[in-house]
Parts: C-alpha cells; structure tokens; sequence
C-alpha cells in the first residue's frame, strides 16, 4: 500500500489517474443507460445492435488514433477527446429535452464512444513513464487496473442507482462532467506531454510515421511479438466466458440471476484483489517467465468449469481474474522498457487495440456452441486458449534475463531485498 500512495505523490500523475479513474465510472454508467433506453425502445433486439456499436469500432478507431498520439501533443490529443465525447454524450440529454431519442442516436453516441475509446488506452500507458520514476512504472500499472476493476464494479450499479433516482438522461449529463474533468486534468499537469521529440534526419522523420516502425519493431522484438499473440488468446478465452457465464448459472448449476450476479460479483471482487495485489509483485530478472506462469495459473483455473456444481464455478472464475491481473501489469513494464519513446503511442494502441478485438470473436464463437450442447468442448478450447500461449512464454523465455532493460539491481534480479 506504501508503493501506492507514494506513487500517488507525484502531482502529474495523480492527477491524469484520477481524471482516468472518475470518467471510467463515468463510461460505466452510461452504458447502462444507453442499454436501459434501448431496450425501452427497441427490446433485446436493439441491445444486441448497441453493443456491436459499442465494441466494434474500437478495432477501427485503433488504425487511425495511434499516429495521431505519437505525431501530435499528447496532451492536446486527450483534451480533444475529452471534449469531443462530452459533446456527444450531452447530446442524447439535450435531445431528450426536446423530445424524444431514438435509437440511431444510441448507436451514433455509441460508435463515437467505440471509436475513440482507444484514445485513452494508449496515451495514458505512452506518457507515464515520463511522469514516474522506472522504479514507479509497476505500481503505476497497477493502479491503472485497479482503477478499470473499481470502475467495471462500480460505474454500471452506479448507473443504476442514478437511474431510478433522476432518470437515463441524467446520467449521460454525469457522463459528459465526467470527461470535462478528466480535461481539466490533463490542463492542469505541469508536464507538457508535447509530441517525443526525433533526432533523425527531415527524411527519416517522414519515415517513421505510420504504422511502418511498429510493424518493423515487431518483426525484430519476439518479446513484444508474444506478449500480443498470448494476450490476444487469452482475451479470446475471456470473450468466451463472458458469454458462457449466464449459460452457467441457469443450465449448469440450476441457479438464475441471483447465481450470474454471484458469479460476476466473484469475478469483479478477484479481479480488484488481483490488482492490489499486483503492485506488491515486484519486476523480476525472469520477468517473461514469471508472466507465462500467471498466465498459466489464470487459465487452468478455467478447468474446473467442467465440474457441474457451483463452487468450482466461482473458484475458476476467481483464480482466472486475480492472476491474470498480474500478468497483465507484468507485462506493462517489459512493455515500456522495449518500446521507443517515440512509438509508445502506436504500439500500445496496437496492442492494446488487437487485444481488445480478440474478446468479442471468443465471445462470437461461444454462443452457437452453446447453442449447440457443445459446452465440453467450449471449455476445452477456452482453457487452451488462456493457459497454452503461457506455456510457451514460460518455456521460450525461462532462462531470458531482463535485470539490465529493467533498471534492476544485482540483488533484485536474484531475488534478495535491497539493503536502505
């Protein structure tokens, strides 16, 4: 908890963490309002078209938003976004006003909010190791996911709440104050946050803009290469239970929605566990094995899916959330160690944007099997996909020492406590 707080000091930081962390609870909200007035309008129907407004352009956002992060400031890069989406959001309150919202209007704010998710998923990670020390970059990312699990927790029930008391409209009002303080943040840091400044020649500098380096950085870096490939299985595998879950709860352990809520608040719960935890792991000389061994743990927790009775359901859907969270800011710091200041931007929202887009085709292939009474085997190919790919990296990169681009000690890397 002290690495917390101390990373809390310092001001820049604290301050675009807890813009992110309030307009995280902001975009929970308004999902729920934005699925509430669609249902209202158009049934399950209309909630099914919503999500595919909602998920599927982030895959598009992230071809175009990645190099504009590393091309312009990226300060002037958030606050155009916090603005643009507040402007949107607000739209659907000012039209309700007036009327009434119809549902290509919950779509439209939908996609724009699809469409820049991105934004913030790979500016944010691109400049806070310009605002912590090295040291500071793993409890940094851990705060990072602790603030998404205390927002994937609590912004939906708070959406809830602040429906039933002022109504869908309202919340998308919270929602657009949520991105202007977020704005305000990012003003207010002293940091200038200005585009990484280049050294090379006029023509090298036309050279590397695009996704060119990024593609060239990957064929040469079989790190960063496998970092993306196992997560993007493992997110794939997550898709598939997120589909899986409410089959669970009413086929295979004869519960109903008082058992999914259980089994999603155990979820939730672990994953925020995993989070805090996380920031005690300290990066370690074998940092890539010890991030194919979370991987491996979180997804033979998977297994247990076979059996038909509540509690190994709860218990495969915890060990998967806590030690997948660890792997997941593991990961974060091999991430900014390899990858040039002035890519950070790109390639985080690469990855991150073909992380992202591996979650919804699991969840695309769980259903029709589900359909199909093929639950065995849905668990089989779920489990393979999270835990395999850890295989891999545990063994690929068992005796792969990362102590020199870690900033790590001679007695760190061992694993001995370092002397005050």
């Amino acid at each position: 908890m002290r690495d917390y707080i101390k990373v809390l000091r310092y001001r820049d930081y604290r301050l675009i963490w807890s813009g992110s962390v309030v307009n995280l609870l902001g975009d929970g909200a308004t999902w729920t309002a934005l699925a509430w007035m669609a249902i209202l309008s158009g049934g399950a129907a209309a909630v099914g078209v919503l999500s595919v407004c909602y998920t599927l352009p982030v895959i598009l956002g992230g071809t175009f938003i990645g190099p504009l992060i590393d091309r312009f400031s990226r300060r002037v890069v958030l606050v155009v976004d916090c603005l643009l989406r507040a402007v949107v959001v607000a739209t659907i309150p000012v039209a309700d006003a007036f009327g009434s919202v119809a549902l290509w209007h919950l779509c439209v704010v939908a996609g724009v909010y699809g469409l820049l998710k991105i934004v913030p998923l790979g500016t944010v990670p691109a400049i806070v190791p310009d605002l912590v020390p090295q040291d500071m970059i793993h409890t940094s990312a851990a705060l990072e996911s602790i603030a998404y699990n205390v927002a994937q927790m609590s912004g939906p029930a708070l959406g809830g709440i602040m429906i039933a008391a002022w109504g869908a409209p309202a919340v998308l009002i919270f929602d657009a104050g949520t991105y202007l303080f977020f704005a305000v943040c990012v003003l207010a840091m002293r940091a200038r946050l200005a585009r990484p400044e280049r050294t090379e020649s006029p023509k090298k500098i036309l050279e590397s803009f695009g996704w060119g380096p990024v593609f060239r950085l990957l064929k040469r870096d079989n790190v960063l290469v496998s970092i993306t490939v196992s997560f993007a299985l493992f997110n794939a595998a997550i898709g598939m239970l997120r589909v899986t879950q409410p089959w669970i709860a009413v086929n295979h352990v004869d519960g109903g929605a008082t058992t999914l809520g259980l089994i999603l608040g155990v979820a939730n719960g672990a994953g925020l566990i995993g989070s805090l935890v996380a920031g005690a792991v300290k990066p370690k000389d074998k940092q890539m094995r010890n991030i194919g061994l979370f991987q491996i743990v979180a997804g033979a927790g998977l297994l247990l899916l076979f059996l038909p009775h509540l509690w190994p359901v709860l218990l495969a859907v915890a060990i998967c959330s806590m030690f997948s969270t660890p792997m997941t800011v593991s990961s974060q710091v091999i991430r900014v160690a390899r990858i040039p200041a002035e890519m950070r931007g790109r390639m985080m929202t690469f990855m991150r944007t073909l992380m992202n887009s591996t979650s919804p085709a699991g969840s695309a292939i769980a259903g029709p099997m589900l359909a199909a009474g093929m639950y065995g085997p849905l668990v089989a190919i779920m489990t393979a996909c999270a835990a395999l790919p850890g295989v891999f990296i545990a063994l690929r990169f068992r005796r792969t020492s990362f102590s020199e681009e870690l900033g790590l000690t001679t007695s760190e890397s061992a694993g001995e406590p370092v002397s005050a």
